[in-house]
């Protein structure tokens, strides 16, 4: 089991990456338009980790109480991983890297060792929004797929913090502490 840590975008980003998706789609290229579960939604994932236990949820309650935060994209990014992924990138600015600190730090502090994803770890993160993946090597490399997508949204705000059970599908808004 594994449960990610994300946050949200506003609606308007929202709608913006969701037109990105259906640009890439209806071009025939892999994009986050195919996943067709009710769960499926434009995100940055910060961390993921086995169980969200209670000190975790402590801090994460913490993190969510930070929003809404301002956040800048930078441009198109390809990743080649196992999986050829295209997506924005987000500016790392302060912010954005303290926030993504506090839920690295917590997820660590009570996760088994060596259950956390070293791409998730501060430092080696790279903040992005997910426009297409696919396990085909290169399948993003042509030059025509950055004038396929819209301009990325600006301003964009991420609203809240979510996590995502990938054994159960199970989506669940983390709230700040009241």
């Amino acid at each position: 089991m594994v449960r990610t840590v994300e946050f949200l975008l506003d609606e308007a980003a929202e709608s913006a990456v969701r037109e990105a998706w259906r640009r890439l789609a209806d071009a025939g290229l892999p994009s986050q338009a195919r996943h067709r579960s009710p769960t499926n939604s434009p995100h940055l994932t910060l961390a993921a980790c086995p169980e969200l236990t209670a000190p975790i949820r402590w801090e994460l309650a913490e993190v969510a109480a930070a929003l809404p935060l301002p956040v800048r994209f930078t441009g198109v990014v390809r990743f080649e991983r196992p999986t050829s992924v295209l997506a924005w990138a987000l500016d790392r600015d302060a912010a954005l890297t303290g926030l993504h600190r506090r839920v690295w730090e917590a997820v660590v502090s009570d996760s088994p060792p060596g259950t956390l994803s070293p791409f998730h770890e501060p430092g080696r993160w790279s903040p992005h929004i997910t426009l297409g993946r696919t396990r085909r090597a290169g399948a993003f490399a042509g030059r025509r797929v950055p004038e396929l997508l819209p301009a990325p949204p600006m301003p964009a705000r991420l609203i809240a913090l979510r996590s995502y059970d990938t054994e159960t599908g199970v989506v669940e808004v983390l709230e700040p502490c009241s």
